[in-house]
């Protein structure tokens, strides 16, 4: 045995001496200095226990000289984290009981050396802050782990549970409501607005969890929600339900995604009680349909030739899109066929693809949805009010019936409308 390893089993003895007071100190230090690891009876007990095998197990990894790639967390310490992740407590709030224990520990060991020759002082503190270091290290890395894999499991489990009652209720079927709400924790009789989330870039599984819970806090933020409803689907779509207070559904109207958002939504409109639930979440597909099928060909609500040029994609002010803001589109969209020929003989020449008649089309939309006010219209697009009647006058001769294709001017919206949500697949 060297003499570092005989100081350090020497110092393990101290320390065993002193076992109960050290357990019962950082018992304490542990309540005071760490709030979300107050608990119940039961729980402190296996806090107890954990601090226990943990002091137990590094003091004889201290006298037997273990190689660290053979030391083992206790079995309490692994328990005790299962625990804390079944609770949603954070791992970080692990992490730093187990940095004021191994404070603790060199403490209680340090203050031993008083007793000591002078020349054994420094290889028994190097050795002791070496070998607690590395059993902190990997008792930690263990413990970790171990939390992860629980909270893993737990949140896989919860999922499970909330996508079974979740397809149970869009089903329509017989539901026990009181039972369902109990389960998802989310209340059935309030006025529910859907969301559907997906990634607007290539993303990891990782990465679009941490953006659906952000667009969660953002759009119940916006809205008042007084509850949520988060279910993913896959790696990389999830639902999300808000319950509404109110007449907060009004808001709708100014909900934009946070800043940096890389996610795609559509929104269904506010509908109250279970049949709410479903037809808002209907329609919230309904718009993911055509906008992951049929990206739209403009990016917005008009931002001048560039934003209206063929083949261009949302902009990222547009990647939230409203079920409102194209509901005949989405009740059309399922015969593309049958949308193409109403496009095409409600447009005449208008409906040919090319970057010309992009830019009239979105003009005339903006021009029809602005109340044919050419001032209204030249703002909303960045223009000058003389170019808007120009190009109103233009777009106007392309119509079939010219002038007279704008008396009633509903068919000629419903088409432009399409040609503007559905693209290259409604035109010629």
């Amino acid at each position: 045995m060297s003499t570092e390893q005989a100081l350090l089993a020497e110092a393990a003895d101290r320390l065993l001496a002193v076992r109960e007071e050290l357990i019962a100190e950082l018992m304490r230090l542990t309540r005071v200095q760490i709030s979300a690891l107050h608990h119940d009876a039961a729980s402190r007990s296996l806090l107890e226990a954990s601090i226990t095998e943990n002091i137990v197990t590094a003091v004889n990894f201290l006298r037997e000289g273990i190689g660290v790639e053979y030391l083992e967390a206790p079995n309490a310490a692994l328990a005790y984290a299962r625990m804390l992740a079944q609770r949603d407590v954070p791992l970080s709030a692990l992490i730093r009981a187990y940095r004021i224990g191994h404070s603790r520990f060199l403490d209680v060991a340090f203050a031993g050396l008083d007793g000591l020759p002078a020349q054994d002082r420094v290889p028994l503190v190097v050795g002791l802050v070496r070998r607690s270091a590395e059993f902190i290290d990997q008792v930690c890395e263990q413990v970790g782990r171990t939390y992860e894999l629980e909270r893993d499991r737990r949140v896989a489990s919860q999922s499970g549970v909330r996508q079974q009652w979740v397809n149970e209720l869009l089903g329509g079927g017989t539901v026990d409501h009181a039972q369902a709400e109990r389960a998802l924790r989310y209340p059935l009789d309030a006025v529910h607005v859907a969301f559907t989330l997906w990634p607007a870039r290539p993303m990891s599984s990782f990465e679009v969890l941490s953006a659906v819970e952000e667009a969660r806090a953002h759009a119940a933020s916006v809205l008042r929600a007084r509850a949520c409803l988060v279910v993913p689907t896959d790696e990389q779509e999830s639902r999300l339900w808000l319950a509404l207070p109110a007449g907060a559904g009004e808001g709708l109207d100014a909900l934009r995604p946070p800043p940096g958002c890389p996610l795609h939504a559509s929104v269904g409109r506010p509908g109250a009680g279970p049949a709410g639930f479903r037809a808002s979440a209907r329609q919230a597909a309904q718009v993911k349909e055509i906008l992951a099928v049929h990206p739209a060909r403009a990016g917005g609500g008009g931002g001048g030739a560039g934003a209206a040029g063929a083949g261009a994609r949302h902009a990222p002010e547009r990647r939230w899109v409203r079920y409102d803001d194209l509901a005949p589109i989405a009740l059309m969209a399922g015969d593309v066929e049958a949308v193409r020929e109403f496009v095409t003989g409600t447009l005449g020449e208008l409906a040919r693809g090319n970057t010309r008649n992009a830019m009239l089309r979105e003009t005339l939309r903006v021009f029809l949805t602005r109340h044919r006010s050419h001032s209204a219209t030249a703002e909303a697009m960045n223009l000058h009010r003389n170019s808007i009647q120009y190009r109103v006058q233009q777009v106007t001769a392309l119509l079939p019936g010219g002038a007279k294709s704008l008396d009633d001017d509903f068919n000629v919206r419903t088409a432009l409308l399409a040609a503007h949500w559905l693209g290259d697949s409604v035109l010629v």
